[in-house]
């Protein structure tokens, strides 16, 4: 089984949890920490959720520094592996990340959850503040007040004056309603993925 195979049968159970919430955003490979590492998926709505595939084909070699850079940034994470990674990964990954299995079954590839993903509850706030761009960043820091002898500043002064400044679930939400109205929504929304 490919990694095409587990991520088409991914992006239809993504479609069906979430195609009546127009709160959802579904983004594939999206980019964490300046490039530091790609998730295959990502559902965003009142939260992220970041979702990584492991094929049959796939290595683990890469997953220590995955794992490193998604524990900064998702609130929850689910790996969907194949079996022949199964107890390697329950044995590798953090407990609070969900497990999920692709298995081949007659209608196409199936996932079964073997563990659901829990909260965490040690994000990184200036790897959220990452996620945004240079403009939407002071824009932030602009509605807040804080934006004053920053202006023209580096992204990262940007970014740091954030962190440093704005409530973690504060920051969190001009993170995902920031990301969300980027003009690229219309294109990759549930339902056309």
């Amino acid at each position: 089984m490919r990694d095409i195979d587990i991520r088409r049968a991914l992006r239809v159970e993504m479609r069906a949890a979430h195609e009546n919430d127009p709160n959802t955003l579904i983004l594939e490979e999206m980019g964490l920490c300046q490039g530091l590492a790609r998730v295959d998926v990502a559902v965003i709505n009142g939260t992220v959720h970041g979702y990584e595939i492991k094929s049959e084909f796939d290595t683990l070699a890469r997953l220590p520094g995955q794992t490193h850079t998604y524990n900064r940034v998702f609130d929850f994470v689910t790996i969907v592996t194949a079996k022949n990674h199964e107890a390697k990964i329950s044995t590798s990954v953090p407990k609070w990340w969900g497990i999920s299995i692709a298995v081949q079954s007659k209608g196409g590839v199936e996932i079964r959850v073997r563990r659901r993903a829990r909260r965490n509850n040690a994000v990184d706030p200036f790897s959220i503040a990452q996620l945004l761009w240079r403009e939407e960043a002071l824009e932030a820091l602009d509605r807040l007040g804080l934006a004053d002898g920053i202006r023209s500043k580096r992204r990262d002064a940007l970014w740091l004056r954030l962190a440093e400044s704005v409530p973690l679930a504060d920051l969190s939400e001009i993170v995902r309603k920031a990301v969300k109205g980027r003009p690229r929504v219309a294109r990759e929304s549930p339902q056309q993925l």
